[in-house]
């Protein structure tokens, strides 16, 4: 769906995106997580055919970006960080105008399909420009998929959107997932990116890792066991020290802190271990790393 090798772009004397070798599977929700400035929405406008790279080549949708420009305008959908509307036409008129420029062969059916499923239909006749920051947002992503584009780049999709609404959003693109669409998320809600993405790519100017978020946590982190005991002694730790699949092993109160790689097979063991030699295990927990702790030591390590 998406595949670049060595994307690069300079503006003068700045180097916005260093050779950027990236590949996104058809049907998955990919998240693209950076600080501001780390040349993600430069990505997205090269991959978009918008601005032209300075060097490395894509290929989006099977068409080189720099020589299927069109057919690659054509059949990708965006949704930028501020969505432009034309504020003095009514809702329903904004999109037909989008419909229209991209020949869609029954405007006002796919109109009136959109505006219904965001819940916008009732303001269908209603400026644009009094529409409230949410209600802008999901015109801006009914506008994005008039064409039915199996590639969707979204910007930020939920920036300043309340719950309720970013819900809303939220539940679109799992709706967008089952049917098979492929999504390329900009967005700095990293709990988001957690539920949302089958694979992150960290970014800053050049790509730091890519993987899911699960992978990403163990390997950083590891996968850390909490053991609740009913009271917890240095002899209980240096027995579960032994074994040799324990990576790293702490007492914090009353809870034995445990790194292993495969707690689903471990921990049985653990347990086995602790009540030989006395312990009265209380209950198991999993210590879970956020994705934002992933993400800060992955761009402080950078």
């Amino acid at each position: 769906m998406i595949h670049t090798e060595a994307l690069t772009k300079k503006f003068a004397a700045t180097l916005a995106v260093s050779q950027l070798n990236l590949h996104v599977n058809e049907g998955e929700v990919f998240g693209f997580l950076g600080p501001n400035g780390a040349g993600k929405t430069t990505t997205v406008r090269m991959l978009t055919s918008l601005i032209a790279p300075t060097e490395g080549q894509a290929v989006v949708n099977g068409f080189t970006v720099g020589k299927q420009d069109t057919e690659i305008r054509r059949t990708v959908g965006i949704l930028t960080e501020t969505p432009g509307m034309y504020d003095n036409l009514s809702a329903e008129y904004n999109l037909m105008i989008y419909a229209q420029l991209y020949e869609v062969k029954d405007p006002k059916a796919q109109v009136e399909k959109y505006l219904r499923m965001l819940g916008l239909w009732d303001r269908r006749f209603d400026e644009a420009g009094s529409f409230s920051k949410g209600m802008k947002q999901k015109l801006a992503i009914a506008r994005a998929l008039l064409h039915e584009p199996r590639l969707l780049f979204l910007d930020e999709p939920t920036a300043g959107l309340d719950p309720e609404a970013s819900k809303l959003v939220r539940d679109f693109i799992e709706e967008l997932r089952k049917e098979g669409r492929t999504i390329f998320l900009c967005t700095h809600n990293l709990d988001e990116a957690d539920r949302l993405c089958d694979r992150i790519g960290v970014f800053k100017s050049r790509l730091l890792v890519v993987d899911t978020p699960a992978k990403l946590r163990t390997q950083l982190f590891g996968r850390k066991v909490v053991f609740h005991l009913r009271a917890a002694a240095e002899a209980l730790a240096e027995a579960v020290r032994a074994l040799p699949f324990a990576r790293e092993v702490k007492i914090i109160d009353n809870k034995l802190l445990v790194t292993l790689d495969q707690p689903e097979e471990q921990n049985p063991q653990v347990i086995r271990c602790l009540v030989n030699a006395g312990a009265d295990v209380q209950f198991v927990g999993e210590l879970r790393h956020s994705l934002e702790d992933v993400y800060l030591q992955l761009v402080k390590n950078a």
